[in-house]
This record gives C-alpha cells, sequence and structure tokens, in this order.
C-alpha cells in the first residue's frame, strides 16, 4: 500500500520544457529530447484562506489608463511592431537564433530611450562590458544615461535595479540568468521560470518596461517552458537568413496592439537599420523580362511587399528528376507544378525543376501560388512574361483559381511600384476601384493563366 501510494504522489517532468508525465519514458513527447524525463514530487494541494483586501476593486470607469500608454522606442519599425512602442511596465520577450541581430537592435533602442532622457539598464549575461560598449561604439549607441553591467546572479541584477532606478532595462539574455535559491544551471526550466517571475514582478511594482533576450532551439521555438509565453506580456520572433541582410520582426503575441504587423530591417556591419519600404529589396535588377520570372505581392502581416519568383526547368539524365525550392514551401511548389501538368498540360515531369525567391524573403501564403505557376510554365516554353506584370492567386488541385485576402493592397502597392498588369482570380473587378495605370487580367484556372500571360496555346486536361 505504501508503494501504490508514493507512485500516486509522484510524476515524471522534462527538464527542457517542463512536459508532464504520469510514468517514466526516455524521450520527451513535447520537445522530442531524450534522456530529459525525471522524477520529480508532486506537491500537495492545499486551501487558501482568504484575508483582507489592500486596495479595492474599482470600476473599469475609473481605471488611470495613463499608465499604458506606450513610449515610442525610437525605431520606427519597432514601434509598429509593438503597437506604438514600450508600455511602462510592459515585458517583452525577443527571441531569435544566434547572430540574426537580437543584441544589436536591443542595444540601439537602448541608446536611443537613453538619448530621449530615460534611464536604461543593460544586463549583459553573455558577453562582457567591453565586448558590448565595443559594439555599441561601433554601431554609434553610446549615451549618457546607459548604465551597463555584466551579471548573471538574479539577485544581482535585481540589486542594480534598485540601485539605478532605470526606466528600461535589457537582459541578454533570459537563460543566462540563475538565481541561487533555484536548484540547477541557469537556463532550465525552474530557472527560466523564477527569473521571468522575480523580473516580471520588479516591472509590474515600478512601471519598468523590461526587454528580455530569449534562445530558440533547433526547429525555432523559444526555448524554456512554454508558460515563459504566457508570463510577459509580448513575444516578438526574428526570422531571416543569415546569408541575407533582410530581418523581419513580428508580434507572436501582443497585449497592447496587434499581432499582424511586421518590422523590416537591413543588417550591416555598422548595426541594424528600419527598411520603411523594403519592397525593392526582393527584385532582380533588370531592365528587360526574362523567362522563368514571375513577380507577385505577399502581405507580411497587413504590409503588402513585392517579391520575385525564378523557375528554371531543366532536361535531367537521371530517373527522378531533381525538385529544390529556396525561400517557398517544397511541398506547394511540388503540388502547383502537379496541377500545372495535369490541369494545364504543361510539361514538366521528366524535368529538373529550381525554385527560389529573390533576396531572400519567404513566401509561404498561398496568393503566390500563381506567381510559381507562371514562373514554372514561363520557363518551360522559354516565353517571357509582359513587362512590368504581376500575378497572384490561390491554385485548387482542379486548376480553378481562388481569391485571396488584401486585394486591394496588393494592387495598390503593385500600382505605386510602377507595374502596369495584374493577373489575379475573378471577382476583383467588381470588388472595387483598380489603382490608375493598373489593367487587371481575371482568370478562372491555371490553364487560363497560362494562356493569357504566355500568350501560348491552351493544351487542357480532358474532362473526367
Amino acid at each position: 500500500m505504501a508503494s501504490r501510494a508514493s507512485a500516486r504522489a509522484s510524476g515524471y517532468r522534462c527538464a527542457e520544457c517542463g512536459w508532464t508525465t504520469v510514468k517514466w519514458v526516455g524521450r520527451c513527447g513535447e520537445c522530442q529530447t531524450w534522456g530529459s524525463v525525471a522524477e520529480v514530487g508532486v506537491p500537495t494541494i492545499r486551501t487558501t484562506a482568504a484575508t483582507s483586501v489592500s486596495q479595492p476593486a474599482l470600476r473599469i470607469g475609473q481605471v488611470d489608463v495613463q499608465h499604458a500608454t506606450a513610449r515610442s522606442t525610437g525605431v520606427n519599425e519597432l514601434d509598429r511592431v509593438l503597437g506604438g512602442g514600450l508600455v511602462p511596465g510592459a515585458v517583452v520577450l525577443v527571441a531569435g537564433e544566434p547572430g540574426i541581430g537580437k543584441s544589436t537592435l536591443l542595444l540601439d533602442v537602448a541608446a536611443r530611450a537613453a538619448r530621449g532622457g530615460q534611464t536604461v539598464l543593460y544586463v549583459s549575461g553573455e558577453e562582457s562590458a567591453a565586448q558590448v560598449r565595443m559594439r555599441a561604439e561601433r554601431i554609434e549607441a553610446m549615451a549618457a544615461s546607459l548604465f551597463l553591467v555584466a551579471e548573471t546572479d538574479l539577485a544581482t541584477v535585481l540589486g542594480q535595479v534598485e540601485a539605478v532606478q532605470p526606466d528600461l532595462v535589457v537582459v541578454d539574455s533570459v537563460q543566462t540568468i540563475a538565481s541561487a535559491q533555484v536548484e540547477g544551471s541557469a537556463g532550465n526550466v525552474s530557472q527560466v521560470r523564477e527569473v521571468a517571475a522575480s523580473l516580471i514582478q520588479a516591472a509590474k511594482s515600478r512601471g519598468i518596461a523590461v526587454l528580455l533576450v530569449g534562445h530558440v532551439t533547433k526547429d525555432g521555438s523559444i526555448a524554456g517552458p512554454r508558460i515563459l509565453e504566457h508570463l510577459v506580456d509580448v513575444v516578438v520572433q526574428f526570422e531571416g537568413d543569415r546569408h541575407s541582410r533582410l530581418r523581419l520582426v513580428r508580434a507572436v503575441k501582443n497585449r497592447y496592439g496587434p499581432t499582424d504587423e511586421v518590422g523590416c530591417f537591413d543588417l550591416s556591419d555598422v548595426g541594424i537599420v528600419g527598411l520603411a519600404d523594403p519592397s525593392g529589396l526582393f527584385l532582380s535588377n533588370r531592365d528587360v523580362s526574362v523567362a522563368g520570372t514571375c513577380v507577385t505581392v505577399t502581405l507580411e502581416g497587413r504590409r503588402p511587399l513585392v517579391a520575385e519568383v525564378q523557375a528554371l526547368i531543366a532536361p535531367s539524365n537521371i530517373p527522378s528528376p531533381r525538385r529544390a525550392t529556396h525561400g517557398l514551401d517544397g511541398s506547394r511548389v511540388a503540388m502547383v507544378m502537379a496541377v500545372l501538368e495535369r490541369r494545364a498540360r504543361v510539361p514538366i515531369g521528366g524535368s529538373d525543376a529550381y525554385v527560389s525567391t529573390v533576396g531572400g524573403v519567404r513566401l509561404g501564403e498561398p496568393a503566390a501560388d500563381l506567381a510559381v505557376a507562371l514562373s514554372v510554365a514561363s520557363s518551360v516554353v522559354d516565353a517571357a512574361l509582359p513587362p512590368q506584370a504581376v500575378a497572384f492567386g490561390e491554385v485548387g488541385l482542379a486548376g480553378e483559381l481562388r481569391p485571396v485576402s488584401g486585394m486591394p493592397r496588393r494592387l495598390a502597392e503593385a500600382a505605386r511600384l510602377g507595374f502596369r498588369v495584374a493577373f489575379t482570380p475573378r471577382g476583383v473587378l467588381g470588388s472595387g476601384p483598380v489603382p490608375d495605370g493598373l489593367r487587371v487580367i481575371e482568370v478562372a484556372d491555371v490553364a487560363g493563366a497560362v494562356v493569357a500571360a504566355l500568350d501560348v496555346p491552351a493544351r487542357r486536361a480532358p474532362r473526367g
């Protein structure tokens, strides 16, 4: 009986992500880490008695909203993502791969806030103070009221906050700070939970905005317990190709603003700079049209971006032709190519296919399907699309073209950048005004789009 009682009073938890189970397993069912599940005691459930109220509840109309007014960071693209700036008392988690520019951006934000009259404390747990100063000099982020400390002990960090009395605190990173009151090394579940809870309590009680840098795992998710993302107010994700200068910053969670805004940055040797109009980065610099290319308009959040899709179809000398993609979903490209071959009779089966985007941009929405289809068909027939043409629409398995969201914004962006022809699904002309100088050609299916864009005879598949 005693053994059964002890079995009921214990469980197993993953040391990496905090996943729990009633029996031991060799591999975590959440993060798939081997050997990370260990036995832990289940705390006894106790009831809590009510205490006297020190601060009575207020009517919602009596709550002072001045404490939730956002202050600009000085970086317009980051303000766009945050919903106007940093709110006093807010805790923002900034996550991304190593070397993508998190520390550079936050050091620039800290310097701009310090120049604007705020007192800023920058806590570095990964680099020495001298290394951070060298980066600050390189990106011109020196300021008189910017305080710098290299520390990994949580109690000392909280003591620095008490001594400096800052308006903004930057912690780089939350996985490097540890508390002596909690067992385990820095970065494990218990330490990250304790560090985050202590910093959040300090931020809320003192009205300090806190920026936390977070590490990511191999699959790109934020390292540490999932509760970390629930505790903070804002979760910001850094994205970008390591071989490209473009960086995208998007809000995964935001209690103070929208989560469909994206900030664009250019990372260079002298720092990271916001890009108010990044569309030109995703187009090749050519004066004449080339076969195998098609321009589309994608929506990153609510921001329209013009991007170019390139395709190369070449005869294959091996039984299984190669299929390679870059910047696009490989399975979706394969589906579009299958629809092209079956519904529009474009001969692709025995050829190698290489499909890529320009400038390192990643196109993940279905609106790019039509651009992929037209670029592949253009390469097969070796005929260029009309000059200054764009295309967007979702391709279905039956070959039909489906409307996509944000059509007015896509058309307006195409017209603003000088495009003259737009190939779209049906229903666009009746949904609203068309921008001046832009001719919209509606097509019903992918076979009709190939005919309209490339002026080649249609070879449709037989019905049934």
